[in-house]
Order: C-alpha cells, then sequence, then structure tokens
C-alpha cells in the first residue's frame, strides 16, 4: 500500500523488523517502515488481539506502540530508524518484570 517516491540512494541503514533485516531511509520513521510491509501493523489489542497500525504519525494516539532494542510501549511515528535497530510488533498484552 506504502511505496517510497524517491529513491534513498546511499542514505540507508539496516533495520530488523520481527527478526528480518530491511533497508530504511536514514531518518525516516520506524512507523513509516512498518507501514511499508505487507501487514502493516505495529501492534495487536491486549483483550482481542486485533491489529493496529500507526493512526496519527505526530504522537497522539498510541496505535503505533513497538518493542525497539527490547524496550516496550516505543512510539513508532515519534522515534527514527538507527542502523542495527530491532524492531518487534507488541502483540498482546506486555509482561511486567520486577
Amino acid at each position: 500500500m506504502f511505496r517510497k517516491l524517491h529513491d534513498p540512494g546511499a542514505n540507508t541503514v539496516t533495520v530488523h523488523v520481527d527478526g528480518h533485516a530491511m533497508t530504511a531511509e536514514a531518518g525516516e520513521s520506524v512507523a513509516a517502515v512498518l507501514l511499508r510491509l505487507p501487514e502493516g501493523w505495529s501492534r495487536k489489542t491486549p483483550v482481542s488481539h486485533s491489529p493496529r497500525a500507526p493512526f496519527c504519525m505526530m504522537g497522539v494516539c498510541f496505535e503505533c506502540l513497538v518493542e525497539i532494542d527490547g524496550q516496550g510501549s516505543v512510539q513508532a511515528c515519534m522515534t527514527p530508524v538507527r542502523d542495527g535497530m530491532r524492531i518487534s510488533r507488541q502483540t498482546g498484552r506486555r509482561s511486567l518484570s520486577a
């Protein structure tokens, strides 16, 4: 559904989404990367497990929460990609660690 309108050229980084490496343009948001995936959701709700995707793209709605480098509930729309970043989509309720 979503794709880049220009070629980012050499200005790319590699990120890992759910263990799969993919190329992203340096400086773009994690949410933009997720929306280009065939299944563009970023999390599943804790109760019904329905998929949710980035919506507002400005940090207001919290629909784009993901786990980045082991830290959960990070807003994908407010986080720029960086080389080697590990992104995991959140599925259901997060567990609390003591």
